[in-house]
């Protein structure tokens, strides 16, 4: 066996991009003695190729011709004088290596399959570089700790990537006999993150057996209740003590999210809370379903690769609903610290929030575009207590056959697994990602990281979706966290199950049974078919190069029976299970805090003001983020994540057409303010709500079909004040769609976002939660955009603007907080959501807006600059509260539910009238300059050129 080397580089004359990138990360760290950083891909192949042969590898399959060389062997520095520094960027043995895979699988059709290949980034500094300042650059910029090794100089080898073969050994577990210390100390030694009520309700299940449990029983165990799973604080009894006023509840999350849903039974609700997805109907022959995932603690470790995997899982929860979906678009939303803190400001074990920033970014954008489908609407939020818990929110819409929406599943059975290979990626991954964060994880948690692979993915997909359309199957779900002991013990449940693990593929030998059981290695998907149809199935998936093995089958047990090589290694009653977990009776409390208003000098000019609020990071552009995602594949993008004259303006919502040939459309949409949860999270829930709403109909979705997602991520809801918060968002939600007659249709929490220093300082996420929405658009020729489109045209802004500015850009801007945070008005927003959407509908509305972050004078300088038109705004007509009285409460008051509407002049009559009995006012016209000119009182208040405003907006987020 011959091992060949190849290192693949720039051709002169073209730029070294990596390089020229990592320089100027280096000198961000403040080392600016390298003068140049050359950059290079390695691949390490072992296979017995010919000399010509391996040329023909390195020619064909591994350069670009256009732009890249070669060379095999070790490539000599060039002798140019000057010091120099080498390193090498290698993955660590056992980690997945997708672009090996996919070089692995070129060679095999070029006729000669390798034994192996790893891949490596190699990297030359020239300038004088110290040993520490080496060591420095690769910690901070080039290699993570938890899935790289890093080789310095040329002496050193690679780290060696065989494992050694697993030879069977079946271990229990001492349990029985433990007191109270020693189940906690058990708890905490396998990392199960079960509590000791939690392990006590175990010992007593393996008492009641009369055995003790072996290591495979407890990792399920461990599994299946980990908070990530089962949502144990959501679905616990609460005794809540609020401002003085006590409330019981038996189950927080049915009585309040689940409960708004059950009382509001919309029948265009199919499959709800039941599923991976919530589905719901779209036409006669159709249905949607959406899911929204959170991937925080991996994205925290590797950003690239949680964010990838982080995606690639949300979108296999519509391939595994029902009996599996089309994903047809992806929604993102990311939560960061302050990408400007100084690097040594950054805590121990932490990555620096703009690393971490542009690793998720990049993870979802590759992920996404290989897999072939539009990412079209999204969020970024910071704040610098995200800074070692970062929020990775994914979302997903598919497009399902309404003749497929259910499973059924029966005895006898054949248990297949479809997809990638199990590896030890991802182990404990739904524990890990269940408990707090400390400085220690990225060493302790190396394991739990995930590595995706799109392409894997991409096949699967299209062979699923080929055999669903021929009833080839009989249930399908995806391998998310617990990996097969969710997967299949979910499938299981009422039925029973049985499984022999030596039968699952493997990415390299070693892993033992336990390991292939809770890994959460990606690209995988577990289907449930009848034998006389497994030849057929099988001939599909070979077709394609998609690996599918029969794992086990179904049974009538109710047991879920794990077997190794004819042994038996575990077995568990599925009642136990699933349904074993004790219910908790927890204390949760809130007081609301005792906040004031500021006093802040009133400006005669509040021109800079605009500018410096459309320069926080919270309302700059994300454009630098929305240009690396593909919207546009697939073709049914008809509302960009971007609009205006220069496709550039912050569209308010994307509307997605799923078939093509049809005029129905989808609108997809977002609301999020944590800063509004440091006055009252109830009104945090309730104002996201609402402008998820305001976002779909601005659009030109209908009002009256939403439905809606909630994430909730929080801190340690272990302490009563931070789980009291959460409660105050849950009742929030109840009363949000109970008053807009949205349903929520699915949902998720990540709790615990807490980070422990290494001096013992705990520092937990403000209180998130993100509000996806959708909404049926039934011509996608209605919609409209939020660019002004015509000069003339007459401006209106619907809803009252309060003496609302808690929580407001404008009191960021001057360090305060305040204590008015917005609320809405839960009698008049639905009725303002509904003449908005008539509006549009009637085709009365050229262009529209919500009022949301910033204020109004924000919405009206996007709308400007976006349309490249100026706009003569005056204040004195505006609907306001009889205290919103000064004219920077009524340009920067970030009231709910107003949207601010272009209306043709000859169209205007029919417009007011459709708008009789809500607060509206015509504020001004839409000018053919590139003036924004705003009056209060008959002082000018605002004065700007817009392409000033949009260059304040577009210059912070410029990387």
């Amino acid at each position: 066996m011959k091992h060949w080397r190849y290192e693949i580089f720039s051709r002169t004359g073209f730029a070294d991009v990596t390089g020229r990138d990592v320089l100027h990360e280096i000198k961000e760290l403040g080392i600016d003695t390298v003068k140049k950083v050359e950059s290079s891909r390695v691949f390490l192949i072992d296979a017995d190729f010919e000399d010509q042969f391996a040329r023909r590898v390195a020619a064909e399959l591994l350069v670009d011709p256009v732009c890249e060389n070669y060379y095999i062997g070790r490539r000599p520095l060039p002798d140019t004088g000057g010091a120099k520094s080498l390193i090498e960027v290698h993955l660590k043995s056992g980690v997945t290596d997708p672009v090996a895979e996919s070089v692995t699988m070129g060679i095999t059709d070029m006729g000669c399959k390798p034994a192996m290949v790893r891949t490596a980034r190699k990297y030359v500094f020239y300038g004088d570089l110290t040993d520490e300042q080496l060591r420095f650059i690769a910690r901070r910029a080039l290699a993570n700790d938890c899935i790289e090794d890093v080789i310095y100089g040329l002496e050193a080898e690679p780290p060696s990537p065989h494992t050694p073969e697993y030879k069977l050994e079946h271990k229990t577990v001492p349990l029985l006999e433990l007191d109270d210390e020693g189940l906690t100390r058990l708890s905490g030694d396998m990392d199960l993150f079960l509590d000791l009520r939690e392990m006590k309700t175990i010992q007593s299940y393996f008492r009641d057996k009369g055995r003790e449990p072996s290591d495979v029983e407890l990792e399920t165990l461990a599994q299946t209740w980990s908070e990530h799973c089962v949502h144990k604080t959501l679905k616990s009894a609460v005794t809540f003590s609020y401002d003085g006023k006590t409330v019981e509840y038996d189950n927080l999350l049915k009585e309040t999210v689940f409960g708004a849903t059950q009382e509001l039974n919309k029948d265009w609700c199919i499959s709800v809370f039941e599923d991976n997805a919530g589905v719901v109907e779209f036409d006669e022959t159709d249905a949607v379903c959406f899911k929204v995932e959170t991937h925080n603690h991996p994205s925290a470790l590797d950003p690239y690769g949680g964010a990838a995997t982080g995606i690639g899982g949300v979108i296999r929860d519509p391939m595994g609903t029902g009996l599996g979906a089309k994903p047809v678009a992806n929604t993102d939303v990311f939560c960061f610290g302050m990408p400007d803190i100084a690097i040594d400001d950054v805590p121990a074990g932490v990555l620096h929030p703009k690393r971490i920033a542009k690793g998720v970014v990049s993870g979802v954008r590759d992920y996404g575009n290989r897999m072939g489908i539009p990412t079209v609407n999204g969020a970024v939020y910071f704040d610098p207590r995200y800074m070692a818990n970062p929020l990775v929110f994914c979302g997903n819409l598919g497009l399902i056959p309404n003749d497929k929406c259910f499973k059924n599943q029966q005895p006898g059975d054949l248990v297949v697994v479809v997809g990638g290979r199990t590896g030890c990626d991802g182990i404990h991954g739904a524990t890990f990602s269940s408990g707090q964060m400390t400085h220690e994880h990225e060493n302790i948690f190396s394991h739990a990281v995930q590595i995706g692979n799109a392409i894997v993915e991409k096949k699967t997909l299209d062979t699923l979706l080929q055999a669903r359309d021929k009833n080839l199957y009989t249930s399908i779900t995806d391998c998310g966290a617990g990996g097969l002991s969710s997967a299949v013990g979910e499938m299981g449940e009422k039925l029973g199950v049985e499984v022999n693990l030596e039968k699952v593929p493997l990415k390299y030998s070693g892993l033992n049974y336990t390991e292939i059981w809770i890994s959460e290695a990606q690209e995988r998907m577990v289907i449930a078919v009848k034998p006389e149809k497994l030849d057929e199935i099988m001939e599909i998936f070979a077709s394609e190069d998609v690996e599918a093995t029969v794992i086990g089958r179904f049974t009538d047990t109710k047991r879920l029976t794990l077997k190794y090589e004819d042994t038996q290694v575990g077995e568990l009653d599925m009642e136990f299970l699933h349904d074993g977990v004790p219910k908790y009776s927890r204390q949760a409390s809130w007081n609301t805090p005792k906040l004031s208003e500021p006093d802040i000098a009133a400006a005669g000019d509040y021109t800079d003001t605009v500018k410096k609020i459309f320069s926080c990071y919270n309302v700059a552009s994300k454009e630098w983020i929305i240009r690396q995602y593909d919207h546009e594949v697939q073709g049914g993008s008809v509302v960009k994540p971007l609009c205006g004259v220069a496709t550039d303006g912050p569209s308010d919502a994307a509307v997605i057409r799923p078939k093509p040939g049809t005029q129905k459309g989808v609108a997809l949409s977002v609301g999020l303010n944590p800063m509004y949860g440091d006055i009252d999270p109830y009104h945090m829930a309730l104002s996201a709500i609402d402008e998820a709403v305001r976002n779909l109909v601005c659009v030109g979705g209908r009002s009256d079909r939403i439905a809606l997602l909630d994430n909730f991520c929080w801190g340690n809801c272990r302490k009563p004040e931070i789980f009291g918060s959460l409660i105050r968002a849950a009742q929030a939600c109840k009363d949000g769609a109970m008053a807009y007659s949205a349903p929520f249709i699915s949902g998720k929490d990540s709790l615990n976002n807490e980070f422990k220093m290494a001096d013992g300082t705990e520092v937990n996420i403000p209180a998130t939660l993100l509000i996806s929405a959708i909404s049926l658009v039934d011509n996608i020729e209605k919609c409209v955009t939020m660019d002004f489109k015509k000069p003339g045209s007459l401006i209106y802004v619907l809803g009252l603007t309060k003496n609302e500015l808690g929580g407001s850009h404008y009191y960021y801007i001057n360090g305060e907080l305040g204590a008015n945070v917005p609320q809405v008005d839960l009698e008049l927003a639905p009725k303002l959501a509904a003449a908005a959407a008539d509006a549009i509908s009637a085709k009365l509305v050229r262009s529209a807006h919500d009022c949301s972050e910033g204020g109004l004078a924000i919405a009206v300088a996007e709308m400007a600059f976006a349309g490249e038109l100026g706009a003569e705004i005056s204040l004195d007509g505006l609907a306001v509260s009889d205290d919103c009285d000064t004219a920077a409460k009524k340009l920067f008051s970030e009231s709910n539910s107003r949207y601010v509407f272009e209306v043709e002049p000859d169209k205007s009559s029919e417009f007011e009238a459709l708008m009789a009995g809500l607060p509206l006012a015509n504020i001004g016209t839409v000018t053919d300059n590139s003036l924004v000119n705003i009056t209060a009182g008959g002082k000018t208040a605002v004065s700007g050129d817009i392409m000033e405003f949009k260059q304040a907006w577009q210059k912070p987020l410029a990387w």
